[in-house]
């Protein structure tokens, strides 16, 4: 089983953390919700309190196969700021494990130069010169990189994220389990 961090700061999106632990738990997946700060209860960008499993200072982000980033402006804005966790992040990435980030958040992989050379997508105003090329699609698998464009994008962000962890039965359980069918994904 794949063991999984998603990191939760002030200021995060809501739909675009919960709906990834929820689908990836729905997967069997070992997920973990991670507050960056010194509590367990982490405030979203739209006020909603949300407990996390563990502190950041509990964790070793080395030994996770999975680590996602939810995007939210300031949630984004704090995550980077953590330079701690920045550099856990590069280091995992470039250790060929799954990487995964959604919304405003690829940007902080963008700075770090995650996305040189890749395919990725993001909020479209988070869009920079990172030296890859910029899908307008709702999610983008590139090797071990996953990014999604937003809050409305995050089940096929998720959907990507399982398609790598679990087997395509599984897939079509969870898929079935929240009745989201196939014709949904014809954009």
């Amino acid at each position: 089983m794949n063991k999984t961090a998603l990191f939760l700061a002030e200021g995060f999106e809501l739909c675009e953390a919960m709906i990834t632990v929820d689908m990836l738990r729905r997967g069997g997946v070992d997920i973990q919700t991670v507050s960056i700060s010194d509590d367990l209860t982490v405030r979203s960008s739209c006020r909603v309190s949300v407990q996390a499993d563990i502190l950041y200072k509990d964790c070793d982000p080395a030994e996770y196969d999975v680590l996602i980033f939810p995007g939210g402006r300031d949630g984004t804005a704090n995550l980077e700021a953590f330079d701690e966790l920045v550099r856990a992040y590069k280091a995992h990435y470039e250790s060929g494990k799954l990487t995964c980030a959604i919304c405003a958040a690829p940007s902080i992989l963008g700075h770090q130069g995650m996305l040189k050379g890749k395919n990725y997508t993001c909020f479209p105003s988070f869009d920079g010169e990172y030296g890859g090329s910029y899908q307008m699609e709702l999610a983008v698998t590139d090797g071990n990189l996953i990014t999604g464009r937003g809050m409305g994008a995050t089940i096929e962000f998720s959907r990507q994220i399982l398609k790598k962890l679990v087997s395509e039965e599984k897939l079509k359980q969870v898929e079935a389990g929240m009745q989201y069918e196939q014709s949904f994904r014809t954009m």
